[in-house]
């Protein structure tokens, strides 16, 4: 991602407050950086949490990626869970970082030992641009297509429920195919044909959720999810483009032509404007590298390449003689130009390289592994100093000269005195050096004001920016309650036409059962499981569904577990009747969900096939029955619970005596 040094949306600095990630309640000190103010906050990791994914910022920032995650795992689910549109930013390098201070240091960032300056220094190193983007995820996203239930036994013959779901699956899967088909999105897909349909069907789709017209959801006999692909490991993007040093040929004219070729000698970028604006030609120039030399295809050279020159304060090159439009031809053969003004600005840089390769070669020989050729490159060529004096510049090693004081005087080589002549000429350069160095400060102080009046016009933009985001923000959330409500109604229509079929059918085979006619007033259905198991919980939740509010029979309530009583406690009925004693644990979670229980011989419930139906008098009175031994169950235990406080109060007070 390539940001500009401007703001256009909100960063977050963050550093450990107190505590550690690997404990339970680290502390983060978070700085909130817009570009225009500070604010800042100590926050525990679950409102950190909170409010990235209510604020959505553009960057999280800090010195150490792992004061977010105790180890690979936890980083890797941290950035699963991050906003579509927010990256994390490990301001001080990537595998081997540096100290923040250094890094602060060398950018001109306020730095202090501090959790919160350091959060602060971070927000600002990673709102100019500096560190590296952490990531886990491509940008491919699996969008997957499936059953949302499962194909046992239904109200009806197991074959037409199958092909209902399958058939369901299948339908899904095209709506989906169009969407991303409408989206202009590019994509591969893989089904598994089944009896009726699909039984499930993958999109590989190349964008992020966020680019993607389709949600996570689950509707009735299918289900829909999205995630995105994971790398093989965690990698590491810098937030602004490496600028190289190149070499530069330009082709004036009513259309100016500019082209960067690398010191390999590769062609990197070509570019032709009609406009002849020098600025925009110099910006252009300034994104995709530091130009060492700047070459033109005639000569003289003409006075507007030698303005771009001037500019960079490049070597300069010209051919000896124009070069004739054959040879261009041929040397650019092999590249790829829109126009003859490109094809010449090519051929400039081309021929200048040629020009200059041997000498190229001869300083990446000389250079050590630790220091940068195209730097050491710039200042032989462009600066004319020798490999040796920059090397020294480089590494400090100026006292060198003052050692070889003392030792007897000899005769001085031929390479050591044209390293003399080199050096006599370096201090003479020194003056012009600083000449140009003052024009460029001048130059800076005109930027400077110019940037001032550009940020006085994008803080109005930023607030635009804001206010847009804030508004797609909203619609999301709303678009996403309106699916939510969509998918509730949906269910409550199924489950609506499923009781009408029910009806149907008991009416049908029990017409002449007198008590659960249609007139009967004052009865309630009760819903029959075999066991207390989370099978038979599921089993009976295929057949005829279970739902808050149910009055449910159990034959046998033995043998639950805790598990088992938390998936019943999760369906919310309105009282549980049981035949046999529930375990203490499944008795425990019930009790603490407030869920009824009484023996089924206090309800009389008369059972035909799969259904069965009580009176509503008995089940009210059964669930008063279990109030009354509730309450008194409550005041049991908190009168034990004073006991006990008031025993260790006594043991303790005994213990300090």
């Amino acid at each position: 991602m390539n940001r500009t040094a401007a703001l256009d949306a909100v960063v977050f600095g963050v550093d450990i407050q107190s505590g550690d990630v690997r404990g339970d309640a680290p502390s983060y000190a978070l700085v909130v950086y817009d570009g225009e103010g500070i604010q800042r906050d100590v926050v525990s990791r679950r409102k950190l949490r909170r409010r990235i994914d209510d604020e959505e910022p553009a960057i999280v920032a800090t010195d150490n990626m792992y004061e977010l995650a105790a180890d690979k795992d936890q980083l890797v689910h941290f950035l699963g869970t991050l906003p579509d549109e927010t990256m994390l930013v490990q301001v001080t390098g990537d595998e081997r970082p540096e100290p923040l201070s250094r890094v602060a240091k060398r950018h001109g960032v306020p730095y202090g030992k501090k959790p919160m300056k350091e959060a602060e220094a971070a927000a600002r190193l990673a709102a100019a641009n500096v560190g590296q983007e952490v990531s886990a995820f491509t940008d491919t996203t699996e969008v997957k297509v499936s059953r949302g239930r499962s194909t046992g036994k239904g109200g009806w013959s197991e074959d037409r429920y199958t092909r209902r779901i399958h058939g369901a699956v299948k339908k899904q899967a095209r709506e989906v195919e169009s969407e991303l088909d409408a989206a202009g999105l590019e994509y591969e897909r893989e089904v598994t044909e089944k009896y009726g349909g699909f039984s499930n069907a993958v999109f590989r789709v190349e964008g992020r959720p966020s680019d993607i017209p389709v949600s996570t959801h689950r509707s009735g006999d299918t289900r829909v999810e999205m995630e995105r692909v994971r790398r093989d490991g965690i990698e590491f993007r810098p937030l602004a483009k490496r600028r190289d040093h190149v070499v530069v040929g330009v082709d004036p004219g009513t259309t100016t032509a500019v082209a960067i070729v690398g010191l390999d000698g590769e062609v990197l970028d070509v570019y032709s404007s009609r406009t002849n604006d020098r600025a925009d030609v110099i910006e252009w120039i300034i994104e995709r590298g530091r130009p060492v030399v700047l070459a033109a295809d005639v000569t003289p050279m003409p006075e507007t390449v030698e303005k771009f020159r001037r500019s960079f304060d490049a070597a300069g090159w010209e051919p000896e003689r124009d070069l004739p439009v054959d040879e261009k031809k041929h040397r650019t053969r092999e590249e790829r130009y829109e126009n003859d003004h490109e094809r010449d600005a090519m051929a400039a840089a081309l021929y200048a390289f040629d020009h200059h390769e041997s000498q190229f070669d001869r300083v990446a020989e000389k250079v050590p592994p630790q220091h940068e050729v195209g730097h050491v490159v710039d200042r032989v060529v462009a600066g004319e100093e020798s490999v040796e004096a920059v090397l020294r510049d480089l590494e400090g090693e100026d006292e060198s000269e003052e050692a070889a004081t003392d030792h007897q005087p000899r005769e001085l080589t031929e390479e050591e005195k044209e390293i003399q002549r080199l050096e006599a000429r370096i201090d003479r350069l020194e003056g012009h050096v600083e000449d140009l160095k003052e024009t460029i400060r001048q130059k800076d102080d005109r930027l400077d004001e110019k940037d001032k009046q550009l940020e006085k016009a994008r803080q109005e933009g930023r607030r635009e920016v804001r206010k847009d985001r804030e508004v797609t923000r909203l619609e999301r959330r709303n678009d996403a309650l309106e699916r939510k409500v969509e998918e509730e109604q949906e269910r409550r229509e199924e489950l609506a036409a499923k009781l009408e079929r029910l009806k149907s059918l008991w009416k049908l085979d029990h017409s002449n059962f007198a008590d659960v006619s249609e007139k009967q007033e004052g009865l309630v259905p009760v819903k029959v499981v075999d066991q207390f198991t989370r099978d038979a919980i599921d089993d009976a939740d295929e057949r005829f569904g279970l739902a808050e509010g149910d009055v449910l029979l159990f034959r046998d309530a033995s043998g639950a577990g805790r598990s088992t009583a938390q998936r019943l406690a999760d369906i919310g009925p309105r009282v549980v009747l049981r035949n046999g004693n529930l375990s203490d644990a499944a008795d425990e979670v019930l009790f603490e969900h407030d869920i009824p229980v009484a023996p089924a011989d206090m309800v009389a419930v008369q059972e035909v096939d799969e259904l069965a139906i009580a009176r509503e008098r008995e089940v009210e009175a059964a669930i008063e029955d279990w109030e009354d031994r509730a309450e008194d169950r409550e005041k049991e235990q908190n009168t034990a619970m004073v006991d006990q406080i008031i025993s260790e109060h006594r043991a303790g007070s005994a213990g300090e005596e």
